[in-house]
This record gives structure tokens, C-alpha cells and sequence, in this order.
């Protein structure tokens, strides 16, 4: 039963942040520019803040398959829960997509007759493989680097996670978001590429993130310099 709440929480936070940030995405299409990328990236990052603080004391706010496996391969997660942390996320995000084409594909089709809703999809913006896998790459290393910190160094404010981990989403998809979309969450990818049936370069926003997160990881405890005194995540995204 414990296990099932911590998922219960995992589900709700992945489909959180696909519906409010995707839904960002989808919205800004649908309308004709309204939210604009300033207000697509604010709200990954604001949805990503809300929800640490909100579960972080339940599940550890992963959200993220690839912050499970880092969490897990520097031993900060037990590996038992690895598969049922991430089919929770992913179905959460599927479930959000889903959301998404439902209610908002006979928007665009009134209002842009033959248009495709886009769901936020995660592309290359000069469509090619190594782009999105090397942007994706070093985006989930620094952000795991501030998990990492935040949730496992008792010298770091706990109380902050939330503040520092949706200020990381943000600040990245500000400057990365048009580039390579900012993904840095496989589920967060595989949502939209389920929905939409577009699976280009997807292998890259599923490898870049979670070989990113487990570099940004292990460099984390590198750079520790300080005896680790438990192996219990306080709470990240």
C-alpha cells in the first residue's frame, strides 16, 4: 500500500506537468500565440516547483525516469521500485496527452482548419539526432546536479527544493526550450510522441536525459566532499 500511494503521487505529478506544461505548449497553439515561449517555460517551471512541494514528502517528487535511474545507480533509491516508479510517470504523462487531444483537437480544427495539434512534442529545431541528445544531455546534468543537492546533502536547505528545481526547468527551457524543447524528462517526451504518433529523434530525448542525469549524479557525489550520512532522497523532482 505504500508503494502504491508513493506511484499514486509519481502518477500525479508526471501528468501535472504534462498537463500544464505540454498544456502550455498545446494552448499557445490552439490560441494563436496567447501564452508565448516566456509563458510555456514559466509554466514547466512553476508546475514543476508546485508539485515538489506538494509530494516531495510522499514520493521524493521523481516525476522523471531519469531521475529515478540516477537516484537508483548512486544508490539513493532502492532498485525495487524502479519499474513501478516509471510506468507511474509515464502513464501519468500519456494520460495528460491524452487529455490534451481530447478536449483540444476540435479547438484548432475550428479555429485552423487542417492544422495538427502539436501536444508538445519535443523536435530538433535543425531536425537532427545529435542535437537533441547533447542539449538534452547536459540540461538533465545540471539539473540532476541540483537535485542531487537539494535532496541529498544534509548541508543544503531542504525547504528549497522546490524553489531551486523549478527555478533549473525554467531557466532552461527559457534559453533551450526553442532549440531542443528542454525536455530533460523521457516521460515528459513520451506523452506527446505516444499521443501524436511522431517518434523522430525520440531515442534522443529518451538516452540524452536519463545518461545525463546519472553523470549529473555520480559528479554530485564526486564534488560532495563530505561523508554522505544517509542514503534517503528528502524530496526532488
Amino acid at each position: 500500500m505504500h508503494l502504491l500511494r508513493k506511484c499514486s503521487a509519481e502518477f500525479a505529478g508526471a501528468f501535472a506537468i504534462v498537463f500544464g506544461g505540454c498544456g502550455a505548449v498545446t494552448i499557445d497553439q490552439v490560441s494563436g500565440g496567447a501564452v508565448s515561449h516566456v509563458g510555456v517555460a514559466t509554466s514547466f517551471g512553476l508546475i514543476v516547483m508546485t508539485m515538489v512541494y506538494a509530494t516531495g514528502h510522499i514520493s521524493g517528487a521523481h516525476f522523471n525516469p531519469a531521475v529515478t535511474l540516477a537516484f537508483a545507480a548512486s544508490r539513493h533509491f532502492p532498485r525495487r521500485e524502479i519499474i513501478p516508479y516509471i510506468t507511474a510517470q509515464c502513464l501519468g504523462a500519456i494520460s495528460a496527452s491524452g487529455v490534451h487531444y481530447l478536449s483540444l483537437s476540435s479547438v484548432l480544427e475550428q479555429r485552423f482548419p487542417g492544422a495538427i495539434l502539436n501536444l508538445g512534442v519535443t523536435l530538433p529545431l535543425d531536425d537532427r539526432w545529435l542535437t537533441g541528445f547533447v542539449w538534452e544531455f547536459l540540461l538533465t546534468f545540471f539539473l540532476m546536479m541540483v537535485i542531487m543537492a537539494v535532496a541529498t546533502d544534509f548541508r543544503a536547505v531542504g525547504q528549497m527544493a522546490g524553489l531551486a528545481i523549478g527555478g533549473t526547468v525554467w531557466f532552461e527551457a527559457m534559453f533551450a526550450g526553442p532549440l531542443c524543447g528542454a525536455s530533460m524528462n523521457p516521460a515528459r517526451s513520451l506523452g506527446p510522441a505516444l499521443i501524436a504518433g511522431e517518434w523522430s529523434h525520440f531515442t534522443a530525448y529518451v538516452s540524452g536525459p536519463v545518461l545525463g542525469a546519472i553523470c549529473g549524479a555520480f559528479f554530485y557525489e564526486f564534488i560532495r566532499c563530505h561523508p554522505r550520512e544517509d542514503t534517503q532522497v528528502k524530496g526532488c523532482c
